[in-house]
């Protein structure tokens, strides 16, 4: 019998910075790692046609509450893919494309992981490249998997490095499993596009893409996705988890699709049903309001471009907070360059501060970054930016004093 006393207490996870804030009882603390994106006065954006669908949607008296089936929504398993490839790509065409409703930003991982786990038993190998660490090893962690780790972020040069991404795929055993996110961050030329698939192929190995904010790199849903059709006109069998909370700002209904691509529809029939055996022992029936949302947005072609509006919208303000950090930090006379700051895409970016600068305004300024200052550029605005800018000048002058 498991007493509780054997029962060890569980490292430490990200939230910790986020308790610490909280615990801090200084009036000008300030938050930079929220994983929403945020408005200029503090609170969780929302797309405005969301807040007015989700009305309507409310007062429908015509709605089925019934249990939705194991792999969801059939209509926003289909919106979610016309999203991703676009309605009259090959791949959807041909009926080789497939999803699955998920629960929760991992939930996708999750599914995937548990079909690959069973049905690839010599893949028991992964290997998760990205421009930050993800949450995804822990899922194929406790699955068994053995996890390599890497992130495109080059610290020492302050730029996010494509060549890692080839570097790691030249090393890479065949047959491996290769989780990517962020890809679209890392610019590789077309030649670099040409090494990578023909590398992946020679090696088969089976790639896993996560695209958890779609729009919300460029402002463009096209270009955020174009990627994926390099390796759908190769030929290449994947999975992907698309996330579709974070772009319609629905962060608490956790709505997504493990999305499966396949050589043919046979096969996909087949992979969907396996998976739909998963799912049904995971959650058994996904929720449907935040699908429901998102459907009738996609659905309609005028709600639709009103939300790729407001995509636009936040994306173009990420990058105005963006020029005026770098701006700012210029007429302070901050030591280094800041050009890295406008060269990421995306509301989350690096600051390329060291561990000391970040203790430094965590603990003298009590503005909380993570340890690979890599922050949340929505969360600064026309109240706070002086104090940050100032704050950071402050630590990177500390710091290269500290060291004469």
């Amino acid at each position: 019998m498991l007493e509780v006393t054997d029962v060890p207490m569980a490292q430490k996870l990200e939230g910790s910075l986020l308790k610490t804030y909280k615990q801090d009882d200084n009036p000008n603390k300030m938050f930079l790692a929220y994983k929403v994106c945020m408005t200029s006065e503090g609170r969780p954006w929302v797309s405005s046609v969301v807040r007015k669908t989700r009305k309507q949607i409310a007062q429908d008296p015509s709605l089925n509450y019934e249990y939705t089936p194991v792999m969801g929504m059939k209509s926003f398993v289909q919106a979610s893919l016309n999203l991703l490839f676009g309605k009259n790509s090959q791949v959807i065409v041909e009926n080789r494309a497939g999803g699955v409703q998920t629960v929760g930003d991992s939930g996708a991982f999750q599914l995937g992981a548990q079909f690959l786990k069973t049905w690839c038993q010599n893949s028991q190998i992964v290997y998760i490249v990205s421009s930050q660490k993800e949450p995804h090893g822990l899922i194929f962690q406790d699955m068994g998997f053995t996890v390599y780790e890497h992130t495109f972020w080059d610290s020492a040069h302050l730029c996010l490095e494509p060549n890692m991404l080839l570097d790691v795929v030249e090393h890479a055993p065949h047959g491996c499993v290769f989780v990517i996110g962020s890809i679209g961050n890392c610019q590789l030329t077309p030649h670099q596009w040409t090494q990578l698939m023909t590398l992946m192929k020679s090696k088969e190995i089976f790639p896993f893409f996560d695209i958890p904010y779609q729009g919300l790199s460029t402002g463009d849903l096209e270009e955020d996705a174009r990627f994926l059709h390099y390796f759908v006109s190769q030929g290449f069998e994947f999975f992907c988890s698309q996330s579709l909370s974070k772009n319609f700002g629905i962060y608490d209904e956790g709505v997504g699709t493990l999305v499966v691509v396949a050589l043919n529809n046979q096969l996909l029939l087949r992979v969907l049903s396996q998976l739909m055996t998963f799912a049904r022992a995971l959650w058994l029936n996904p929720p449907t309001t935040g699908a429901r949302i998102i459907t009738s947005v996609l659905c309609n072609p005028a709600m639709q471009g009103e939300w790729r509006q407001s995509l636009e919208g936040v994306v173009e303000n990420v990058m105005m907070t963006k020029e005026k950090v770098k701006e700012k930090l210029r007429l302070l006379g901050t030591p280094g360059s800041w050009d890295h700051i406008t060269e990421q895409k995306g509301s989350h970016s690096y600051l390329g501060l060291n561990s000391q600068q970040v203790e430094y305004l965590i603990s003298e300024k009590h503005i909380y970054i993570p340890k690979n200052s890599r922050i949340n550029f929505t969360c600064i605005n026309s109240y706070n930016i002086d104090y940050i800018t100032s704050s950071i000048n402050e630590a990177v002058c500390f710091t290269k004093d500290s060291e004469k």
